[in-house]
């Protein structure tokens, strides 16, 4: 395992899975936009979209990342084979999480690591039901929690994850944002 590790994400979540798995890591981000060109398949879109944040990372803080592995992860809820985004405002995440309810979507998570000159990449999928969920409580869940910075307008590890989920299929940490174990295996396997 590397001594330090660089974090291309803001994301608190992420932040806090490193730090269960005990993973010195520092964070640095440059702002990357996150579109995406027409004909990927759903499964690489967020691939695509850690690979540019890594690089920016990369190619902007070269000297002050020194040999260090960078981690870059996005995110992405499916639903039908559309992606659901963040919400732009209360309407859009209540709508967003009626949408969800009482159906099964995708948390597909893209991961890439970049360590000297090589690039290590993959993705995680997780299947996630809702049970039927009431306007009163999602309407609760939105103003209370205020889920605008979140893919699909949700968090697992909150009130409407641990209220509202009926069932998952696959790694519960890849719906955090980040399949942790694999990305501990990978880590460990770089030279």
């Amino acid at each position: 395992m590397h001594n330090s590790i660089v974090l291309a994400s803001q994301s608190p979540r992420r932040k806090q899975l490193l730090e269960w798995a005990e993973i010195p890591f520092e964070i640095i981000v440059k702002e990357t936009d996150e579109q995406y060109p027409d004909g990927l398949e759903v499964e690489q879109i967020p691939v695509f979209i850690a690979r540019n944040k890594a690089l920016e990372v990369q190619k902007f803080f070269s000297a002050q990342i020194a040999g260090r592995p960078i981690l870059a992860a996005d995110t992405v809820v499916v639903l039908n084979n559309e992606i659901i985004g963040k919400p732009t405002s209360v309407e859009h995440a209540i709508d967003t999480i009626g949408r969800l309810a009482n159906t099964k979507h995708e948390v597909i998570t893209g991961v890439v690591i970049l360590f000297k000159e090589k690039e290590y990449s993959f993705f995680n999928k997780t299947e996630v039901w809702f049970h039927p969920l009431t306007k009163e409580q999602i309407e609760f869940y939105v103003h209370k929690y205020k889920p605008f910075d979140k893919a699909g307008a949700y968090a697992i590890q909150e009130w409407i994850g641990v209220t509202g989920i009926k069932q998952i299929n696959g790694d519960f940490y890849n719906v955090m944002g980040l399949p942790i174990s694999r990305v501990v295996q990978q880590l460990a396997l770089l030279k």
